[in-house]
């Protein structure tokens, strides 16, 4: 019998700041994009310089760093791959954890190219049964991450199924695409942009109308079951009220989507499921103690209102929403502390805040703080009432000390 182990926590970064706050706020490893053949093209994603530079950021953290190569690849792609592998081998001080693919062309040229790297199975691949894992193990594969269109009891099958030593990677919280296991044709068909090559526009989130017009430049409206015209946009996943069934039907991995997402956003999740699948670990009757606590910080990050996917059945109506696009955002992001000289901390600033607004710290640990801005000062060191410019660099006084990676936020409206 399989002995029940604490499942890998693994969190999506789109940059070099993200990757740093994933790790810090709990992370047991971090998925990330290069510059080519991932399915985020319009992710921020990383150079080679910054890769290594988060690679080293992480282990020295004892986190681990996967690199997604997950595109469709087209025959065009294949010599620039092999380069790209061949890079990534090479990569100095230290290389990164695994390779994320889902094309078996792109898969053989890893083999090839870089025979001792860890290889996952993206989900892009339509993991759906465990002969496609068994296939992917004799492949050469560590991990499969199942398709987002299996059930509990179907993973359970799967676990019962495949090698003892074999990883089962599943998502637990993020967007839910309309299409089977990622691959879209939406946005191709509308804007030549092709999901498959990562680029899609999102086409999931629009609002349709037929084309015929009831007066000029109106519309008629499509309506389904009079819910509304917003007809793929799903719910998005959060299984963070399941952690005890995830681990028990032998998940080995607990994936995060959101690889455009802010640190903010990431902080937040990661924290939030680092200490959920902590606390029940330590025991059941202590995660369940907490379970209003998990709910309360996961709804601080931005979100389109939560369904459990298909986990516990199929979707029905009930997991889409049909009359907005828009997110839930309680808070929004300021900065995170860079740096700190006695009472001043550093921050890159993200939103607009002012002299005596009333903000919040968030910490790693899992407390959050209202303090207030006492002063503020610019990178010539000019005291400032405000900071209207994006990305501005500033000092900060606050009520209360901030430390180094605390992330300060404020509630929205």
């Amino acid at each position: 019998m399989r002995v029940r182990k604490k499942p890998e926590l693994l969190i999506p970064a789109s940059s070099l700041e993200v990757l740093k706050t994933a790790v810090i706020y709990g992370a047991d490893a971090v998925y990330i994009g290069g510059e080519a053949f991932g399915l985020r093209a319009k992710a921020k994603n990383f150079s080679l310089r910054e890769m290594a530079e988060g690679i080293a950021f992480a282990h020295a953290r004892g986190v681990k760093v996967y690199v997604t190569a997950n595109i469709l690849a087209h025959n065009e792609d294949l010599e620039g791959a092999r380069d790209y592998f061949e890079e990534l081998k090479n990569m100095k001080p230290e290389t990164a954890d695994a390779l994320i693919i889902s094309d078996p062309g792109m898969f053989a040229i890893a083999k090839e190219v870089w025979p001792e790297v860890e290889i996952h199975i993206s989900t892009q691949a339509n993991n759906t049964n465990y002969m496609t894992y068994r296939f992917w193990w004799e492949q050469g594969a560590k991990r499969v991450v199942s398709a987002r269109e299996l059930s509990l009891e179907e993973l359970r099958g799967i676990r019962e199924r495949i090698p003892e030593e074999m990883e089962i990677e599943s998502f637990v919280h993020g967007a839910m695409c309309i299409s089977y296991s990622g691959r879209c044709l939406l946005s191709n068909y509308f804007t030549g942009r092709d999901a498959n090559q990562g680029a899609c526009t999102h086409p999931c989130r629009w609002k349709y109308a037929v084309v015929e017009e009831t007066r000029p430049g109106e519309y008629l409206p499509v309506y389904e079951n009079e819910r509304g015209t917003f007809l793929f946009n799903s719910k998005d996943l959060c299984m963070i009220e399941y952690i005890p069934e995830l681990v028990e039907a032998g998940i080995d991995s607990l994936k995060v989507e959101g690889r455009m997402k802010t640190a903010l956003y990431v902080a937040a999740v990661a924290r939030t499921y680092r200490k959920a699948i902590d606390d029940y670990f330590i025991s059941e009757e202590t995660y369940r103690n907490n379970l209003d606590w998990y709910r309360t910080e996961i709804a601080k990050c931005t979100y389109r209102q939560f369904t459990t996917g298909f986990y516990f059945g199929k979707p029905n109506e009930n997991t889409q929403i049909y009359d907005e696009s828009t997110y839930v955002n309680e808070y929004v992001y300021l900065g995170i502390v860079e740096e700190r000289k006695e009472s001043l901390v550093q921050i890159e600033q993200r939103n607009k805040f002012s002299v005596g607004d009333t903000i919040e710290i968030m910490r790693p640990d899992g407390s959050n703080e209202e303090v207030v801005v006492k002063a503020m000062y610019n990178e010539s060191g000019e005291a400032v009432e405000s900071c209207p410019h994006p990305k501005q660099v500033l000092w900060i006084e606050l009520s209360n000390q901030a430390e180094q990676y605390d992330l300060l936020r404020v509630k929205s409206g």
